[in-house]
Parts: C-alpha cells; sequence; structure tokens
C-alpha cells in the first residue's frame, strides 16, 4: 500500500501525463453523460445562486465551468494539486463571462487554502479518491463550508445490477485502460483509474465519514445504474 506522499505524488505525475487529453478522453470514454453528470450535481446547489463555491480537485475545470454557467453572480474557486491539469483548463476557457469568475489555485484538497467559513457550496467530481488521507480532506470540506452551506461529491461507485455489473467491470478494466492508454499514451494512469474505483469506500463507508467530519442530512444519489453517485452534506 503506498504512503500518503507517495500517492500524492503518483496521482499528481498520472494526472500530469495525460493532462493535455484528460477532457477528450472523459467524453469519449463516457459518451459525454459525464456532462450530464456534471449537470445533475451543478443543480444541486440552485438555492445558492450568487458567492462563492469551491471547486475542490477541479483538474481542467469542466465542474467549474459548468457551476459558473448555472448561475450568473457566482464566483468559483477551482483548487487543484496538480498545475498542469489546471493549466490546460485555463487555456480552453470559453471567451465568455465565466473567464471573470472563475479563479484557479494549485493548491491541496487536504489543506484547502481558504478561510473558516468562506463558502456556500463545494463541489468534488471523480477526485475524493484521489486524496491520500479521504478523512481530513473531508473535514476541510467542512471547515471551510458557511452554516447551511453545502458539499456535493461526484464519485463512481460500483453498480450492483446483476445484468449491468458484469459489463461496466469488463469495460472498466479490460477496455478502458486498452483505449485511453493509446490516446493518451499513459496505460497505467487507466489502469489507476480502474484499481482506484475498485478499492474505494462503499457507499455506506462514505456517507459515514461525511458525519464524521459533521456534515447532517447526508444522502447519496445514485445516477446511470449506479456506474456513479452523487453523495450530499449539509454543514
Amino acid at each position: 500500500m503506498q504512503q500518503p506522499e507517495e500517492k500524492k505524488k503518483f496521482v499528481r505525475d498520472k494526472f500530469a501525463s495525460i493532462s493535455g487529453r484528460y477532457d477528450l478522453l472523459n467524453s469519449l470514454l463516457s459518451m459525454r453523460i459525464d456532462r450530464y453528470w456534471r449537470w445533475r450535481t451543478t443543480r444541486l446547489l440552485r438555492e445558492f445562486p450568487a458567492g462563492p463555491v469551491l471547486d475542490l480537485c477541479a483538474g481542467t475545470l469542466p465542474l467549474s465551468l459548468e457551476l459558473a454557467r448555472q448561475a450568473k453572480n457566482r464566483q468559483v474557486l477551482a483548487v487543484d494539486f496538480c498545475e498542469d491539469m489546471l493549466r490546460a483548463g485555463v487555456r480552453a476557457l470559453p471567451d465568455d463571462d465565466r473567464r471573470q469568475r472563475i479563479f484557479p489555485v494549485c493548491g491541496d484538497g487536504e489543506e484547502i487554502p481558504a478561510p473558516d467559513n468562506t463558502f456556500w457550496g463545494c463541489t468534488v467530481a471523480f477526485g475524493v479518491r484521489n486524496l491520500a488521507r479521504t478523512q481530513q480532506g473531508l473535514n476541510e470540506m467542512y471547515r471551510v463550508l458557511q452554516p447551511t452551506g453545502k458539499l456535493l461529491i461526484l464519485e463512481f461507485s460500483r453498480p450492483t445490477n446483476p445484468v449491468v455489473k458484469p459489463v461496466y467491470n469488463f469495460y472498466l478494466n479490460q477496455v478502458l485502460p486498452r483505449i485511453a492508454g493509446l490516446i493518451s499514451g499513459d496505460k497505467e494512469a487507466y489502469d489507476y483509474l480502474a484499481s482506484s474505483i475498485a478499492e474505494f469506500y462503499e457507499p455506506r463507508e462514505l456517507l459515514a465519514m461525511l458525519e464524521k467530519a459533521g456534515f447532517g442530512e447526508t444522502r447519496r444519489l445514485p445516477l446511470t445504474f449506479g456506474i456513479v453517485s452523487i453523495y450530499i452534506g449539509v454543514k
């Protein structure tokens, strides 16, 4: 098992190596369903149409863009610990008003560079798996949210449907790493994707960790046959 600092370095290096083709691969490998997942996640913050929100593990900024698109008076602090991913996202930002409302910052999700009680919402899309110290990261998310602020974690989960499960597992473990490896030039990064999903917490375990961090009203919203889930908590 990797030590926390070893995992951080490995994940940072892998994301840096695929940053230039990351968005293309996400759309291709998910058959563009990833856009729907981000839309559904962001809609859950519609009671906070103005003020600051945090997009943690923001990567190439696709969720930050959706957060800014859905609310014209919303400012988004986009934090990621891989500078190459953020730079790729900044280069691809559309020439519209969202450029002025998205603020990319290179920072660690386990030591969020923001004061206590700052944000109305915190979103994390496919990033919680990559934290080296998950509970510490969740504690930090709670710290930076304002009272009544909402945490939304969009993350891969493991479908339990007996028809979907074997098809999904074959695609995830056999098809996806090969295709992604050919396009990105780094098959190991997508082998890691499959293994990190397989080793990730069960939904009830992650919800218990949210409650341990202090969140209330915790629940899980499965999407697309349980391939992904949105985990919700309120401060």
